[in-house]
């Protein structure tokens, strides 16, 4: 069997029935765009040094840690062609990956983050209060942008994090996917501010509907991006991702003595090494602000 037409069936057969339309979307994507180089092969053809050669052609013209996800793709596809009787063996598991690095994490300073929250309590345009929750909750733009007012129970001042959503792309266009969250950690209740809720009620009374976000008009995830660029553009704040908020909001709870057991709870990571490893560089700021301290009693 060609590589091509079993790709075909391994994402209708094995993927799409069991995967949440958006990883489809992305295997599907790649199966098309960098798989599809292998595509003439036979299944049994994919030697060791095919894939090698392969994995070194994409890495000439993708980024590592793309790399590493097309792999991660072919892997699971050739595992599934030897389960189903089309090959052999598969030889996937001697590929030489591409070194990935971590992505440097990116905050905004404080004196950024004030120009940002005045310019958002100052603007009539109530959607931008989304920028101000996810300063202060850490919450991921998908999950911001499929919060229903449902979602905020202000008499115990917590927010139920249940869902997320998506841009999908059909032939008719963009459109919004809402989903349950990525992974099982992600379902979590987060308590919102005190100094946070008076912003929210306020918000609700004058936009109404039934999203945080757009009221009756869900927003789509690329719209909202594009909206907090333009923001920034006009604060003259060096251009950073939506991602960065979430960022921010971690590291200044690092920075106001938050433990990290509790700041892994609240951002929805699987465990609290995720949230070291992601946030080492905070942390390390804090520690030599707390040692500079107790060096004041040297003097």
């Amino acid at each position: 069997m060609k590589y091509q037409e079993w790709l075909s069936e391994w994402l209708a057969v094995c993927v799409k029935p069991t995967a949440k339309e958006r990883t489809y979307e992305k295997y599907e994507r790649i199966c098309r765009k960098q798989l599809s180089a292998l595509g003439g092969y036979e299944v049994e053809q994919l030697t060791p040094s095919v894939l090698q050669k392969f994995v070194a052609d994409e890495a000439a013209k993708l980024a590592p840690n793309t790399v590493n996800v097309v792999i991660s793709v072919l892997k699971c596809s050739l595992k599934k062609a030897v389960s189903y009787g089309i090959a052999e063996r598969e030889y996937s598991g001697g590929i030489s990956r591409p070194h990935a690095s971590e992505k440097k994490i990116e905050c905004f300073s404080m004196e950024e983050q004030k120009k940002i929250e005045s310019a958002v309590l100052g603007c009539k345009r109530r959607k931008l209060v989304g920028v101000l929750l996810c300063l202060y909750t850490g919450l991921r733009i998908g999950e911001l942008l499929a919060l229903t007012w449902e979602d905020i129970d202000f008499s115990s001042g917590v927010l139920s994090v249940t869902k997320s959503c998506h841009d999908g792309w059909t032939k008719d266009g963009c459109h919004r996917v809402v989903e349950p969250p990525k992974t099982d950690s992600s379902v979590r209740l987060i308590p919102i501010p005190k100094q946070l809720l008076g912003v929210l009620k306020k918000t609700k009374r004058e936009v109404g509907g039934s999203y945080v976000v757009g009221g009756d008009k869900p927003v789509l995830v690329r719209s909202y991006q594009r909206t907090f660029e333009l923001l920034q553009k006009k604060l003259c704040i060096p251009r950073r991702g939506f991602h960065s908020l979430r960022h921010t909001f971690a590291t200044r709870a690092l920075e106001c003595g938050m433990d990290v057991k509790t700041l892994s709870e609240i951002l929805g990571h699987k465990n609290p090494t995720v949230t070291l490893n992601r946030y080492v560089h905070s942390l390390m700021e804090h520690k030599h602000m707390m040692m500079n301290r107790l060096g004041k009693l040297f003097q």
